[in-house]
């Protein structure tokens, strides 16, 4: 029976996470393998989605320790209905963002504290830690530049200035330090293949060469 692999991007604002993977997702199935992509917060049903909108868009002046506490229902959401059977059933899953988002943005740049969050996370994921996580890195005014580009009205966390960004980034640095072993620090800048191809070199280096599944 295949094995599932589970495997997180992981960022800063603007750090090409849902290009990437796209990308990834696309090199995979083509060498035949079951991929299940989803996102934090707002994968897995229709109640995480709506927990999404509260948070990425609007002005909404959330206490810090309510917003960890929305995100963590949307991750037990996404986990509970969609991850898990995944993992089940052998496939692989990509997920843009997971706790190490939660940590970073309300931990290290909000400063809410984080053996609290270590507990939400274990409370909403039942321990789920990913196989993989893929942190991609670039100074903080290249990714604005980019969030900055992109359509619609997702920005709440993009507005929250250079400081927040700042410690935002060092807290993701610091989260892949501390576990060398499950994080990969990739270096986003230049262009999206060369940064796809940094990207699935880390992949098969961690988990093995990417052949067709059997």
């Amino acid at each position: 029976m295949a094995t599932g692999r589970f495997i997180t991007l992981e960022g800063g604002e603007g750090a090409g996470k849902s290009t990437q993977i796209r990308l990834l997702a696309q090199a995979l199935t083509d060498r035949g393998l079951e991929v299940v992509t989803t996102r934090e917060p707002g994968g897995g049903s229709d109640g995480a989605a709506g927990i999404r909108a509260l948070l990425v868009a609007g002005d909404t002046p959330w206490q810090r320790l309510t917003e960890a506490l929305l995100h963590n229902a949307a991750r037990h959401e996404n986990v509970e209905a969609l991850v898990r059977p995944a993992l089940a059933r052998g496939a692989w899953v990509l997920c843009d963002r997971y706790v190490d988002s939660t940590m970073a943005y309300q931990g290290y740049a909000m400063g809410v504290d984080r053996g609290v969050l270590a507990d939400l996370h274990r409370l909403s994921t039942g321990g789920l830690m990913p196989d993989l996580t893929l942190v991609l890195d670039l100074p903080v005014e290249a990714g604005l530049a980019r969030a900055g580009s992109r359509p619609g009205a997702e920005d709440r966390y993009e507005r929250m200035g250079m400081a927040f960004h700042e410690r935002l980034r060092q807290g993701f640095l610091d989260i892949a330090a501390h576990d060398p072993g499950r994080c990969a620090v990739i270096d986003a800048t230049g262009d999206i293949a060369t940064i796809q191809a940094r990207l699935l070199g880390v992949v098969e280096r961690r988990l093995g060469p990417l052949g067709r599944a059997a």
